[in-house]
């Protein structure tokens, strides 16, 4: 299945807490001049327009970047990386993961890519042309586990599918601890969505069982229009760089600061 398409949900709640703490993270692994890979499963397309037609049916931009962009400093990482690539593309421009690790990180740093839905992929090479991006046509899981352990050996891995393969929740936690085994000082990060069938629990569950020093962080929101299921997000994460745990507390702060207005 190859239906999902995340411009209907760019900028939402779920997109600023995962784009806030990638963003943190990647600028404390950047602080050591030593180089670093950045792989991601499923990257999207990299840039969205807020003003678009799709993005403007669900409101969702308005309710997430669009609240707390206000409340977020100016001198963080996430809140530097909106500035200089909406500087760049227009003021309604959202970067996804992609192109906010792709402005975050340095010319020494490698970044490999991949996204199966053909259009996305197409719009992704486009937005990215960067010598040292390597963006690819294949299965996510597939290319991290032909990558890992990636060479620099220090860096991240960010897991985001859309969850539309239910088997994903299946999947996922074989395959982050084959890759823990692989590249043991890598720092992975899952995304995922809390859903009020719960369908989200067991894989949390065996993630827990299995990596009991991760750090999970999750935030809680109502759902984006009636009888939708997805509730809040969360992020697990292997191998959490110090402070991580610090910078969830703020962005919980943040998001709290948010409901009061």
């Amino acid at each position: 299945m190859l239906s999902y398409q995340h411009l209907y949900h760019a900028g939402n709640l779920a997109d600023v807490q995962k784009h806030a703490l990638l963003a943190w993270m990647l600028e404390y692994l950047t602080q050591k001049d030593k180089p670093l890979t950045y792989i991601e499963t499923h990257a999207g397309r990299g840039l969205y327009d807020l003003s678009s037609a799709e993005a403007l049916k669900t409101g969702e931009a308005e309710k997430g970047i669009g609240a707390l962009s206000k409340a977020l400093p100016s001198s963080h990482p996430y809140a530097r990386a909106l500035a200089r690539i909406r500087s760049e593309n227009g003021p309604h421009a959202y970067p996804g993961s992609p192109l906010i690790a792709a402005t975050l990180l340095r010319p020494q740093d490698q970044l490999h890519l991949a996204e199966l839905h053909p259009q996305e992929h197409a719009a992704l090479r486009q937005a990215l042309r960067a010598p040292n991006v390597s963006i690819r046509r294949q299965d996510g899981f597939e290319l991290a586990q032909s990558l890992c352990p990636p060479e620099p050996r220090r860096g991240l891995l960010l897991v985001d599918p859309s969850y539309e393969v239910k088997q994903d929740y299946d999947r996922i936690p074989k395959f982050l601890s084959a890759v823990a085994k692989k590249w043991n000082v890598g720092v992975l990060a899952l995304w995922y969505p809390i859903l009020t069938s719960g369908l989200h629990a067991p894989m949390l569950q065996a993630l827990t069982r299995d990596h009991p020093e991760a750090l999970r962080h999750e935030v809680h929101f109502p759902p984006i229009r009636e009888g939708h299921r997805m509730v809040g997000s969360g992020l697990f994460v292997i191998n959490p760089p110090w402070g991580l745990a610090d910078e969830a507390r703020r962005l919980d702060a943040l998001f709290s600061k948010a409901k009061k207005r």
